[in-house]
């Protein structure tokens, strides 16, 4: 699978100035946990997520302590800028999910920019991957024999049986056929692995 068949294309972004409270209305009314952050020119200058956000934006309740705790310990952070990552890890539409889920464990993120000549054309999330894993098997199987069907129109022909994302091609044809099936197999969404039976 790549990035590009799993990204969210319409990409809530923030700009480097705007008030701290406006961006956290802008992702709590989205459903986000992370939005990239442009400047003027719509180039990618950081991203800043919820955590980022909600530093400093809440004192000490007197009634948590016996001891009365008076004032900031620092100013609140009044912009994006204040609180943005300015290093942002990206990726091409053309990258394979494995490596983005790669990055996302090795950086410990939850979201990644997808970038193209330097503009962000999508976001991917660790829940549109979770929602690639939760296709049902029955869409999976009709997905997969679909894609056999238009690359073989008038056969041959494979039973397909699908079981927590396990494919399983049945039928053995002669020279590559039985490899391009398995090929086509996996680049359906929600494919785990496959594995061909006679």
């Amino acid at each position: 699978m790549l990035v590009r068949e799993m990204m969210t294309t319409d990409v809530i972004t923030v700009g480097p100035t705007d008030p701290v409270r406006r961006a956290v209305r802008t992702l709590y009314e989205h459903g986000v946990t992370a939005a990239p952050v442009l400047d003027e020119r719509g180039r990618l200058v950081g991203i800043v997520s919820e955590m980022d956000l909600l530093r400093g934006e809440f004192e000490r309740d007197p009634r948590s302590s016996a001891r009365i705790v008076l004032g900031h310990s620092a100013p609140v952070p009044y912009t994006v800028a204040d609180v943005m990552t300015s290093e942002v890890t990206t990726v091409a539409e053309t990258t394979d999910v494995t490596a983005a889920i790669d990055l996302m464990v090795c950086k410990r993120v939850k979201s990644l920019p997808v970038s193209r000549n330097g503009r962000v054309v999508g976001m991917l999330s660790r829940r549109d991957l979770l929602a690639l894993l939760a296709r049902p098997d029955e869409d999976i199987r009709a997905d997969v024999l679909a894609a056999l069907r238009e690359q073989y129109p008038s056969g041959p022909s494979w039973e397909v049986r699908v079981c927590d994302g396990m494919v399983e091609l049945r039928g053995r044809h002669a020279g590559r056929t039985d490899d391009i099936a398995d090929l086509l197999a996996r680049t359906v969404p929600g494919v785990a692995r496959v594995r061909h039976l006679q």
